[in-house]
Protein backbone atom coordinates (compact mmCIF):
# COMPACT_ATOMS: atom_id res chain seq x y z
CA UNK A 1 0.00 0.00 0.00
CA UNK A 2 1.23 3.45 -0.94
CA UNK A 3 1.76 6.38 1.18
CA UNK A 4 -1.12 8.90 1.41
CA UNK A 5 -0.12 12.53 1.17
CA UNK A 6 -2.02 14.74 3.54
CA UNK A 7 -3.92 17.62 1.95
CA UNK A 8 -4.55 21.00 3.39
CA UNK A 9 -8.27 21.64 3.32
CA UNK A 10 -8.78 24.65 1.06
CA UNK A 11 -12.53 24.90 1.25
CA UNK A 12 -12.48 27.38 4.13
CA UNK A 13 -9.42 29.27 2.83
CA UNK A 14 -11.57 31.61 0.73
CA UNK A 15 -13.79 32.30 3.73
CA UNK A 16 -10.79 33.17 5.90
CA UNK A 17 -9.33 35.48 3.22
CA UNK A 18 -12.68 37.21 2.83
CA UNK A 19 -12.99 37.71 6.60
CA UNK A 20 -9.46 39.15 6.78
CA UNK A 21 -10.26 41.51 3.95
CA UNK A 22 -13.41 42.72 5.74
CA UNK A 23 -11.46 43.13 8.99
CA UNK A 24 -8.76 45.29 7.39
CA UNK A 25 -11.30 47.40 5.52
CA UNK A 26 -13.20 48.10 8.73
CA UNK A 27 -10.15 48.56 10.97
CA UNK A 28 -8.12 50.77 8.63
CA UNK A 29 -8.54 54.52 8.85
CA UNK A 30 -8.23 56.61 5.75
CA UNK A 31 -6.58 60.01 6.00
CA UNK A 32 -8.68 62.64 4.35
CA UNK A 33 -6.67 65.58 3.07
CA UNK A 34 -8.37 68.86 3.64
CA UNK A 35 -7.46 71.93 1.66
CA UNK A 36 -7.15 75.52 2.71
CA UNK A 37 -10.68 76.72 3.26
CA UNK A 38 -11.59 79.98 1.62
CA UNK A 39 -14.84 81.84 1.23
CA UNK A 40 -14.85 83.67 -2.06
CA UNK A 41 -16.22 87.20 -2.23
CA UNK A 42 -19.69 87.66 -3.72
CA UNK A 43 -20.01 88.10 -7.48
CA UNK A 44 -20.08 91.77 -8.51
CA UNK A 45 -23.36 93.17 -9.69
CA UNK A 46 -23.54 93.49 -13.48
CA UNK A 47 -25.14 96.95 -13.59
CA UNK A 48 -22.43 98.93 -11.81
CA UNK A 49 -21.53 102.43 -13.03
CA UNK A 50 -17.99 103.28 -14.20
CA UNK A 51 -17.39 105.41 -11.07
CA UNK A 52 -17.73 102.20 -9.08
CA UNK A 53 -14.68 100.74 -10.89
CA UNK A 54 -12.35 103.01 -8.90
CA UNK A 55 -14.05 102.02 -5.65
CA UNK A 56 -13.69 98.33 -6.49
CA UNK A 57 -9.96 98.74 -7.22
CA UNK A 58 -9.63 100.50 -3.87
CA UNK A 59 -11.10 97.42 -2.17
CA UNK A 60 -8.62 94.94 -3.69
CA UNK A 61 -5.26 94.16 -2.07
CA UNK A 62 -3.12 92.49 -4.73
CA UNK A 63 -0.50 89.92 -3.72
CA UNK A 64 1.55 88.16 -6.39
CA UNK A 65 4.29 85.55 -6.15
CA UNK A 66 6.48 84.89 -9.20
CA UNK A 67 8.30 81.72 -10.24
CA UNK A 68 11.42 82.81 -8.30
CA UNK A 69 9.30 83.10 -5.08
CA UNK A 70 9.55 86.88 -5.07
CA UNK A 71 6.61 88.65 -3.45
CA UNK A 72 4.93 91.63 -5.09
CA UNK A 73 2.38 93.46 -2.90
CA UNK A 74 0.31 96.26 -4.43
CA UNK A 75 2.85 96.53 -7.24
CA UNK A 76 5.89 96.79 -4.94
CA UNK A 77 8.49 94.14 -4.11
CA UNK A 78 7.92 93.18 -0.49
CA UNK A 79 9.55 91.00 2.13
CA UNK A 80 7.34 88.19 3.46
CA UNK A 81 7.86 89.37 7.04
CA UNK A 82 5.92 92.60 6.33
CA UNK A 83 3.01 90.98 4.47
CA UNK A 84 0.92 90.29 7.60
CA UNK A 85 1.13 93.90 8.86
CA UNK A 86 0.33 95.35 5.45
CA UNK A 87 -2.62 92.99 5.07
CA UNK A 88 -3.92 93.88 8.56
CA UNK A 89 -3.77 97.60 7.80
CA UNK A 90 -5.58 97.02 4.51
CA UNK A 91 -8.28 94.78 6.01
CA UNK A 92 -9.03 97.02 8.99
CA UNK A 93 -8.44 100.44 7.39
CA UNK A 94 -8.32 101.90 10.92
CA UNK A 95 -8.10 105.57 9.87
CA UNK A 96 -10.63 105.20 7.02
CA UNK A 97 -8.08 106.31 4.43
CA UNK A 98 -9.17 106.95 0.84
CA UNK A 99 -6.63 104.56 -0.74
CA UNK A 100 -7.73 101.68 1.52
CA UNK A 101 -11.05 99.80 1.28
CA UNK A 102 -14.31 101.60 1.68
CA UNK A 103 -16.45 100.82 4.71
CA UNK A 104 -20.16 100.22 4.90
CA UNK A 105 -22.04 100.58 8.19
CA UNK A 106 -24.08 97.48 8.99
CA UNK A 107 -25.94 96.18 12.02
CA UNK A 108 -23.84 93.54 13.79
CA UNK A 109 -25.07 91.56 16.79
CA UNK A 110 -23.18 92.52 20.01
CA UNK A 111 -21.68 95.57 18.23
CA UNK A 112 -24.67 97.54 16.93
CA UNK A 113 -24.01 99.78 13.91
CA UNK A 114 -20.44 98.97 12.86
CA UNK A 115 -18.34 100.00 9.80
CA UNK A 116 -17.32 96.91 7.84
CA UNK A 117 -14.53 96.98 5.28
CA UNK A 118 -15.39 95.84 1.74
CA UNK A 119 -11.88 94.42 1.33
CA UNK A 120 -10.79 91.50 -0.84
CA UNK A 121 -7.27 90.08 -0.96
CA UNK A 122 -6.38 88.93 -4.47
CA UNK A 123 -3.64 86.29 -4.46
CA UNK A 124 -1.97 85.21 -7.68
CA UNK A 125 1.04 82.97 -8.08
CA UNK A 126 3.07 81.82 -11.06
CA UNK A 127 3.04 78.15 -12.01
CA UNK A 128 6.69 77.90 -10.94
CA UNK A 129 6.05 79.21 -7.42
CA UNK A 130 7.29 76.75 -4.83
CA UNK A 131 4.70 75.06 -2.66
CA UNK A 132 6.58 76.23 0.44
CA UNK A 133 6.33 79.89 -0.55
CA UNK A 134 2.67 79.48 -1.47
CA UNK A 135 1.92 78.09 2.00
CA UNK A 136 3.97 80.83 3.72
CA UNK A 137 1.99 83.54 1.91
CA UNK A 138 -1.30 81.80 2.74
CA UNK A 139 -0.24 81.54 6.40
CA UNK A 140 0.61 85.25 6.61
CA UNK A 141 -2.69 86.31 5.05
CA UNK A 142 -4.68 83.96 7.29
CA UNK A 143 -2.70 85.16 10.33
CA UNK A 144 -3.62 88.77 9.48
CA UNK A 145 -7.33 87.91 9.67
CA UNK A 146 -6.84 85.81 12.82
CA UNK A 147 -4.94 88.57 14.62
CA UNK A 148 -7.58 91.17 13.75
CA UNK A 149 -10.33 88.84 14.95
CA UNK A 150 -8.46 88.12 18.19
CA UNK A 151 -7.84 91.83 18.82
CA UNK A 152 -11.51 92.65 18.28
CA UNK A 153 -12.64 89.70 20.43
CA UNK A 154 -10.30 90.70 23.27
CA UNK A 155 -11.43 94.33 23.07
CA UNK A 156 -15.16 93.52 23.03
CA UNK A 157 -15.47 90.25 24.96
CA UNK A 158 -12.20 89.93 26.90
CA UNK A 159 -11.41 86.55 25.27
CA UNK A 160 -9.59 85.37 22.17
CA UNK A 161 -11.70 84.54 19.13
CA UNK A 162 -11.45 80.75 19.54
CA UNK A 163 -12.93 80.94 23.07
CA UNK A 164 -16.02 82.91 22.02
CA UNK A 165 -19.40 81.22 21.70
CA UNK A 166 -20.62 80.57 18.13
CA UNK A 167 -22.84 83.70 18.00
CA UNK A 168 -20.01 85.94 19.13
CA UNK A 169 -17.65 84.33 16.61
CA UNK A 170 -20.20 84.92 13.84
CA UNK A 171 -20.41 88.61 14.80
CA UNK A 172 -16.61 89.00 14.72
CA UNK A 173 -16.47 87.13 11.38
CA UNK A 174 -19.07 89.51 9.97
CA UNK A 175 -16.81 92.45 10.85
CA UNK A 176 -13.67 90.74 9.51
CA UNK A 177 -14.82 88.26 6.85
CA UNK A 178 -11.95 86.29 5.33
CA UNK A 179 -12.00 87.20 1.66
CA UNK A 180 -9.03 85.74 -0.17
CA UNK A 181 -9.57 85.32 -3.89
CA UNK A 182 -7.07 83.16 -5.73
CA UNK A 183 -6.55 83.73 -9.42
CA UNK A 184 -5.48 80.91 -11.69
CA UNK A 185 -1.69 80.49 -11.68
CA UNK A 186 0.12 82.09 -14.59
CA UNK A 187 2.95 80.73 -16.71
CA UNK A 188 6.46 80.22 -15.29
CA UNK A 189 7.54 83.81 -16.02
CA UNK A 190 4.84 85.10 -13.67
CA UNK A 191 3.94 87.98 -15.98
Amino acid sequence: MGRVTPEIPSASLADIAFMLLIFFLVATTMDVDSGISRILPPMPETDQPDDDQQIRERNIFTVRVNAQDMLLVEGEIENLQYLRDRAKEFIANPRDEAHLPEKVVEEVEFFGEYPISRQVISLQNARGTSYGMYIKVQNELTAAYNELRNELAMDRFGRVFERLDPDQQAAVRKIYPMRISEAEPRQVGGR
